[in-house]
């Protein structure tokens, strides 16, 4: 691999973009075409961290025809409980049919079928993500590899103005004023182990949650993928080809992976494993799906199991807020209402997207497309609306500045196991109730105090002491949402509101940082419960506009 290119100490750009996957690729490349001078930076080596690049890819890429759309839209919108948004839905699908035809002319080498076009919906994860990367530095864009970034730089009018962080190959700090930046950080596992999934850990979240962003559909954080039993391979497609079984052979009946919470609920009922086997595939397609994805038959092979005529167990991983839908509440411009920043992919709720059900798969595929046109777009045109030259503050708290007497350097250990003793395990996450969170939140407040007074990092391991405060807060934000949603829902399951509440059909948001509070945010069947607020010229708001 080629020598990591570190970033200057000090730099300056029209659009700083954080994070590597296709959220910040698509926003990289759109902020170039609207002329402005963009840098990448990301923890990882830009393209190929994250959970897409071990992925294969298959986007929501309907034609324009309006039975299948409509057929397709309502169908998500039924599965997510009836809180996305229609009109929203439609704009995802149309922006992704015409932006992903780009990758031919980006030479993606796709697939051709027997009339030779190329198959444009499905693509192999590391070839999509080499060819974003390719793109974004042929249009002009910089990347800095390696360079997590670990806080926001504000304005004396509390504007977004740029970010500043540190660099794992050489341990020198760097900052980079930007008249607008996009998050493109991805989602939150809580360093479960799934696959690509540690380094998303939430760091997006929190530094927009400092400047005062919201959060939305955060009780949709509790998606467990599905692995087998001593692996971590939580590529999900296949299981909706599987039969499920308990230890005795006794089929787990009804449930053809239609929710991992109902194969989580029949797991924890019977107390023991469950086990699948791949045997529903066509028999003439078989050859086809096994050639599909690579690594997961390096998986069976080195568990010496052939998953499509052998049973294995399987065990649940949790995907968090990845293949969940909770995030930042963003408007149709991907503005977080917060001037000057922006947030596209995983990092964005997409609970107006697909509700309370996943997005896992083709939606959030074809989201970070849109996410990142629109994110890229939106914060050209405000970074040459808005010429901001007063002093940068940095706005970083929590594992950065304690409030308190600093610990020692790696307390950050001990705080992420207690976080993830409370968000890992499926028995206490897949299944909730009142009391348990509240149980929950009471060991989650007291971790966010003592990160808040004394967590700290030294040197380049200070992105560990960051990572740990964004996974806490994440957690708190989540639970407390969960607890505020009395009622089932989606993948929200509450064993002591077990039905769905029809007067619930509105969607939740949550925020703060020492104090967590949650709001109703009323929607009717077809609201775009946001305004198109990052118009060039508009003056600097402090706040979402939401129409209910």
């Amino acid at each position: 691999m080629p020598r990591p290119q570190s970033p200057a100490v000090s730099t300056t750009a029209d659009v700083l973009v954080l994070g590597g996957g296709p959220a910040a690729a698509w926003t990289a490349i759109t902020a170039r075409a609207e002329g402005s001078s963009v840098v990448v930076a990301d923890k990882g080596w830009c393209g190929t961290s994250g959970v897409a690049a071990s992925s294969g890819i298959g986007h929501w890429f309907l034609p324009p025809d309006p039975a299948i759309r409509a057929r397709a839209i309502a169908d998500k919108w039924a599965q997510g409980g009836y809180l996305s948004d229609r009109r929203l839905m439609a704009e995802v699908i149309d922006e992704t049919w015409h932006r992903l035809p780009e990758l031919v002319g980006w030479r993606y080498p796709f697939a051709r079928g027997e009339d030779g076009e190329p198959i444009l919906a499905t693509s192999s994860g590391p070839e999509y993500l080499r060819t974003l990367r390719r793109q974004a530095k042929r249009s002009g864009a910089r990347l800095f590899d390696h360079s997590p970034a670990l806080e926001l730089l504000t304005d004396d009018d509390g504007a977004v103005v740029g970010a500043a962080g540190i660099s794992r190959s050489t341990g020198e700090p760097w900052s980079v004023r930007a008249g607008a930046v996009v998050l493109a950080t991805g989602g939150c596992t809580w360093k479960s182990n799934s696959l690509g999934g540690n380094v998303v850990t939430g760091d997006g979240a929190l530094m927009a949650a400092e400047v005062g962003a919201q959060l939305s559909g955060m009780e949709f954080s509790n998606y467990y993928g599905l692995v087998p039993a001593g692996a971590t391979m939580d590529k999900n497609g296949f299981y909706g080809m599987a039969s499920f079984s308990y230890a005795d052979g006794t089929p787990v009946e009804g449930i053809y992976f239609q929710s991992t919470v109902q194969l989580a609920h029949a797991a924890l009922r019977h107390g023991g494993q469950l086990y699948a086997v791949i045997d529903r595939v066509p028999a003439d397609r078989l050859p086809t799906v096994r050639k599909a994805m690579v690594n997961w038959n390096v998986a069976f092979e080195k568990l010496g199991v052939d998953p499509f005529t052998q049973r294995f167990p399987i065990d649940f991983i949790l995907e968090g807020t990845v293949r969940g839908t909770g995030g930042l509440l963003v408007d149709r411009d991907c503005w977080t209402g917060v001037p000057g920043l922006y947030a596209a992919g995983d990092v964005a709720a997409r609970d107006a997207l697909v509700g309370g059900t996943s997005g896992a798969g083709s939606p959030n595929a074809a989201w970070t497309v849109a996410s990142g046109t629109w994110a890229g777009r939106a914060a050209s045109r405000w970074a040459a609306a808005a010429a901001r030259t007063g002093p940068a503050r940095p706005a970083g708290g929590a594992g950065l500045r304690p409030q308190g007497r600093p610990g020692a350097p790696d307390d950050w250990r001990g705080l992420l196991t207690l976080v993830q003793a409370e968000m890992l395990p499926v028995e206490r996450n897949a299944v909730r109730s009142g009391p348990q969170l509240r149980a929950a939140l009471g060991t989650l407040d007291e971790l966010w105090a003592d990160a808040r007074d004394a967590l700290r990092g030294v040197g380049r391991e200070v992105r560990h002491a960051r990572e740990t405060a964004a996974l806490i807060a994440m957690a708190r934000w989540a639970d407390r949402s969960a607890l505020a949603r009395t009622e089932s829902r989606g993948m929200h399951v509450r064993t002591d509101f077990p039905a769905t509440d029809p007067a619930q059909r509105h969607r939740l948001r949550t925020g703060g940082l020492d104090e967590i509070w949650t709001a109703v945010a009323p929607i009717g069947d077809d609201s775009l419960p946001w305004a198109a607020l990052a118009a060039p010229g508009r003056t600097s708001p402090t706040s979402l506009e939401v129409a209910s």
